[in-house]
Formats: C-alpha cells, sequence, structure tokens
C-alpha cells in the first residue's frame, strides 16, 4: 500500500467518525424536542381534565360531532 492511499482511507475514516457524532448529535436533539412536545401534551391534556373536575356529572361526556 502506497503512502497517499493510506492517507487517503485515514482521511476517510476521520470523516465517517465526524458524520456519525452528528448524526448523533442531531438524533439527540431531536428525541430531546420530541420528549419536551410530549410533556408540554401531557401537561395541557392534565390541565384540561382539571379544569373539569367542578362541573357537573354528565357534563362533556357525549359529543356529537355530527353536523
Amino acid at each position: 500500500m502506497d503512502m497517499m492511499s493510506m492517507v487517503s482511507g485515514m482521511l476517510a475514516a476521520q470523516a465517517g467518525n465526524v458524520q456519525m457524532q452528528v448524526a448523533a448529535t442531531l438524533m439527540k436533539s431531536n428525541a430531546d424536542s420530541q420528549k419536551s412536545a410530549v410533556l408540554t401534551l401531557l401537561g395541557a391534556a392534565s390541565q384540561n381534565v382539571s379544569s373539569l373536575a367542578n362541573v357537573g356529572a354528565g357534563i362533556g361526556g357525549n359529543l356529537d360531532i355530527s353536523a
């Protein structure tokens, strides 16, 4: 193996490593944003349920959306 092909192979390996690090960082960032969105939705759902705690029985139980 000549010197240029060895250097070229090492540079390609380093570039692949950098790409893997960038991909891992993006995946973690995406997972963190997904987690944040889910927690926001769960928090909004719990607030909506608690806001119906003081209404009478049967209120909000049946909803006709056919119209």
